[in-house]
Formats: C-alpha cells, sequence, structure tokens
C-alpha cells in the first residue's frame, strides 16, 4: 500500500472522524503522541454511542492524553437513512467500557463536523489523509455538499468492510452496515482509499502482559490504554489478564507504517438493497470476469487498496512505543 509519508521532517497531517468507544480511544491515545503525525482536527458521529456521548469520549480521552488543543466538532446524530444503532453492548453504556471517567473540561468547536472538516482540510498546507474509523456519515455529507475538498485529500484511510465475515451480519461490519449509503458515497470520492476491515482489524492483539503493565502504570494515559485494553463484554470476560485488541487504532498505524499492510487494489462495491446482505462490502478477487460480465457488461466500480494482512508485531510495538514513549 502506498501511504502518507514524512519528508523533509514534515508531519503527516491527519484529520481522524471517530465514534469514539473503547478502540477509538486507544487509536486516539496514539495519533497524538506519535511524533510523525499532525492531528489537525477530529470530528465525531453517532456509532458506537450516541453523537453526544462521542463527543464527550473524544475530548475526555484527549485531555487523559495531554494533547494539544485539537479542534473538536459534533456530526451526524443519525445515518442518512437508518436509524440509529449503537454498539453499547460492546463498549459499555457510556461508549468507553463504563470506566467512570470525569466529564471533560474542554468543548468542541462551535461548528459542525463538515464545516470543521472543509476548513481544516482546504487550510492544510500539505494534502491531509482522512481517517474514518466510525460510521462513514460525515465524510459523505462533506464529500456532496463540499466536493472541492478533494483536492487537498491525498488519501482516504478508513477502518470499515470486510472481505470475508461481518460483525453486524454474517456478512457486514458494523461501520459500514450503520450507514451503508455513506459508505458507497466515499467508495465515488475520486481520491486512493484504503480498506482497512475486519479481516486485519481483528488480528492485532497486544499481549497480556503489556495490558497489565499499562494498568499499572503512574501515567493516567498509560492506564486509561491499559484499562481500555482490558475491557470485556461481561458475557465473556473472566480472564484476569486479557489480551487486548488494538481495533481501529490499527487503522491509524497504517497510516504511519503502510508498509506493515498486505494490500491488494480491487473492486469494491457495497450491497444497498434490503434484506440479509445489505452493509456488505463486496471485493472481487475474481482473476478473470465471470458470467455476469460476459452476458451483461462490464459495470465501473471503484478500485480501493483492500487490507488483506498485517504484520500484528510490528504493529504492537509501534502503537506501544509511541504511547509508552511520550
Amino acid at each position: 500500500m502506498e501511504g502518507a509519508t514524512v519528508t523533509d521532517g514534515q508531519r503527516i497531517p491527519v484529520i481522524i472522524d471517530c465514534d469514539t468507544g473503547v478502540d477509538d480511544a486507544l487509536a486516539l491515545l496514539f495519533a497524538v503522541r506519535h511524533p510523525a503525525l499532525d492531528v489537525r482536527a477530529i470530528t465525531c458521529v453517532a456509532g458506537n454511542t450516541d453523537v453526544d456521548g462521542v463527543v464527550r469520549n473524544t475530548l475526555t480521552v484527549l485531555e487523559v492524553a495531554g494533547a494539544g488543543d485539537i479542534p473538536v466538532a459534533r456530526g451526524a446524530e443519525r445515518p442518512l437513512i437508518e436509524p440509529v444503532r449503537t454498539a453499547r453492548h460492546v463498549h459499555g453504556q457510556d461508549g468507553m467500557g463504563d470506566l467512570g471517567l470525569p466529564a471533560p473540561t474542554r468543548v468542541p468547536v462551535d461548528v459542525d463536523a463538515v464545516t470543521l472538516l472543509r476548513r481544516e482540510i482546504l487550510a492544510s498546507p500539505r494534502p491531509v489523509t482522512l481517517i474514518p474509523m466510525a460510521p462513514l456519515t460525515n465524510i459523505a455529507l462533506l464529500l456532496r455538499t463540499h466536493p472541492e475538498v478533494t483536492r487537498n485529500i491525498e488519501r482516504i484511510v478508513f477502518m470499515g468492510g470486510a472481505v470475508a465475515t461481518g460483525n453486524a451480519t454474517p456478512v457486514a461490519e458494523f461501520n459500514v452496515w450503520h450507514d451503508p449509503e455513506a459508505a458507497a458515497v466515499l467508495l465515488t470520492a475520486g481520491v486512493p482509499i484504503t480498506m482497512y476491515g475486519l479481516d486485519v482489524f481483528k488480528q492485532v492483539l497486544v499481549p497480556a502482559a503489556d495490558v497489565q503493565r499499562l494498568r499499572a502504570g503512574t501515567d493516567p494515559s498509560l492506564r486509561l490504554a491499559g484499562e481500555l485494553l482490558a475491557h470485556r463484554d461481561p458475557a465473556t470476560s473472566g480472564d484476569p489478564t486479557p489480551t487486548g485488541g488494538l481495533g481501529d487504532a490499527g487503522a491509524v498505524c497504517a497510516v504511519v507504517d503502510p508498509g506493515g499492510l498486505t494490500t491488494e487494489r480491487l473492486p469494491v462495491e457495497v450491497a444497498l438493497a434490503p434484506g440479509p446482505g445489505r452493509g456488505q462490502t463486496i471485493v472481487d478477487r475474481r482473476p478473470l470476469p465471470g458470467e455476469s460480465e460476459i452476458h451483461e457488461g462490464t459495470r465501473a466500480q471503484p478500485l480501493v487498496d483492500v487490507a488483506l494482512g498485517v504484520d500484528v508485531q510490528r504493529y504492537v510495538k509501534l502503537w506501544l512505543t509511541a504511547v509508552e514513549g511520550a
């Protein structure tokens, strides 16, 4: 995968769009601490919890991390068509593992997410890398309302979709399933796109010993990272030293170190019809056209750099080094 790189000592300008739950928080902790990244803005959308909870969680993580004055904006409170369907059963009622974190003292900026996205993308002296780690509603609204932003977007690296098995349904991943129409808009953005889907998402696990070391740390942000990694659904918990998945944070690692991913440029489309396949990312891995194309003609589909493999140890080390080394 080609990706943004540090050149002449310049950091990579990135904007993160998130629905801050447990793994989004792990991604934010990494992003604000890695020296190669210039986090220009963070936008929030409903997903793991309601959008106001996402804003609260995002601001809390930034405060705990001691991050600078990164603008945070409230975005869409529901998908383009579907109702809101949160993942509180995974991330806790507050979206952050019900850890009882204090309310943030910071507040979001006084503009909406789409306005902030447009402003920061066009104002960046270098093309921006967008990292959506949530349902893609904000990004779709941006692309349809302000298509001129694509001239200053270097790449979109999004966490979403699946080649093989889904989690929201047997074939659909949560972020795409939550707003399939928005995902379909993103795929036609006309800029390079990398899909960091469930196929690699589920593989990047932090060893139990590292999780425990973080939980025992004196730095509040390290303790938070450890508690988030240790978070488990009560129905499946019981291991006193669980192995923690980085989840969304892997997509940010892929921006810093794209060489840790094995990708293939493939046609991808989103199933939009009602029924059990809705929200599936249909990735065409066939080496040759099939009967459908022969009899009905070839359809133009966006080509996406689809992540098919990941160097787990490389990304775990990358994440730990940044989070612990700041």
